[in-house]
């Protein structure tokens, strides 16, 4: 991963910004790992060992992505003790919108009766959701916007192929939401670190439905409208990304590690994750962990983390924690933040 020049390390975006509500939905079905291995040729011990995961949420024929997000959106709305209309903002991260377009924000906005505000959907596949915060920071800090809607919401297992073991074991679907305002200083959002580098397209994408391989009788037959991943190559990627985007993170806060009280990883694999903590020299305990219950789920994995936390008392007013996160592209994202504080 390159550091970017144009962005040193020693310049800590201004405080502006914190979370005051989050959200959370998981769909009915649980897929369990027994139940996969009736289908495709694995068993719970296999895939245990090498990812962690034990179930994962399956979402309803008649549920898509929006449909998963709006009902977070709603819990964080109750949460924060404000209306849709009170919103100026909706993003949405997602990489399975309901459709090309409209955007999943605007079909949160019209759900949610929202005023007729900015409507932005992000797509850097899993770390959509960092990337988001970042854009509401921004629009805070720069007063463009006073509350904002930031959703991550999946339905992977659109996308999945079934047939697959290398991949279908690992997703899931899930959504999570978080309401943004501004912050006292010290408090919120201290830093964004993200980046990107195109040159592992081939390790991990969807072949077909765009503008290159649009749908066909022969990108249908092909199968190539499921995800195809190089695991050997993205768990090396992953494992030497998330702790320099954590590194990174800190520094542009003029923080340690030593600082951090807790971190929400990007739930891909419990292995990515433990190789993170022994690199980043901190006690596994620090890391906030639920990929045995719902597997990757993409842009919802941080955000439902997260609310996880906060319901378990990891997360509480001012401890310092790093949410990071990586994603195909290569996306990779991370931000420090001093929970609590608003203004």
């Amino acid at each position: 991963m390159e550091r970017n020049p144009n962005l040193p390390d020693s310049a800590p975006c201004p405080p502006g910004s914190t979370i005051i509500g989050l959200g959370r939905y998981l769909p009915r079905r649980v897929l369990t790992n027994a139940e996969l291995a009736k289908t495709v040729n694995t068993s719970d011990e296999w895939i245990r060992l090498r990812t962690g995961v034990e179930e994962r949420r399956i979402a309803a024929a008649s549920e898509a992505s929006s449909d998963l997000g709006y009902e977070a959106a709603r819990e964080a709305l109750a949460a924060a003790g404000i209306r849709a209309a009170d919103l100026d903002m909706i993003i949405a991260g997602t990489t399975t919108p309901d459709m090309l377009f409209p955007s999943v924000s605007c079909l949160l906005q019209k759900r949610l009766n929202a005023r007729t505000v900015g409507c932005l959907d992000v797509s850097a596949a899993c770390s959509s959701f960092v990337y988001g915060l970042s854009v509401a920071h921004g629009a805070i800090v720069s007063g463009q916007a006073r509350t904002i809607l930031v959703v991550g919401a999946e339905t992977l297992s659109r996308i999945v192929d079934w047939r697959d073991r290398s991949t279908c074991i690992l997703f899931g679907d899930c959504a999570g939401a978080a309401v943004l305002r501004p912050a006292r200083p010290g408090y919120g959002f201290l830093s964004f670190y993200l980046g990107g580098d195109g040159r592992g397209e081939d390790d991990l994408h969807l072949t077909a439905g765009g503008s290159r391989r649009p749908p066909s009788f022969e990108t249908v037959e092909r199968r190539e409208h499921y995800v195809f991943m190089n695991g050997p190559e993205v768990y090396q990627f992953a494992v030497r990304t998330i702790p320099e985007a954590v590194q990174h993170a800190l520094q542009r806060a003029h923080l340690s590690s030593a600082d951090v009280d807790f971190v929400i990883p990007h739930q891909a694999n419990i292995r990515i994750i433990e190789s993170a903590a022994r690199r980043l020299r901190m006690p596994l305990e620090k890391f906030f962990i639920n990929v045995q219950r719902y597997g990757n789920t993409s842009a919802a994995s941080v955000p439902v983390a997260l609310y996880e936390a906060v319901q378990a008392g990891c997360v509480a007013e001012g401890r310092l924690g790093v949410l990071v996160t990586f994603g195909a592209g290569y996306t990779w994202g991370a931000c420090t933040i001093r929970w609590g504080g608003a203004a």
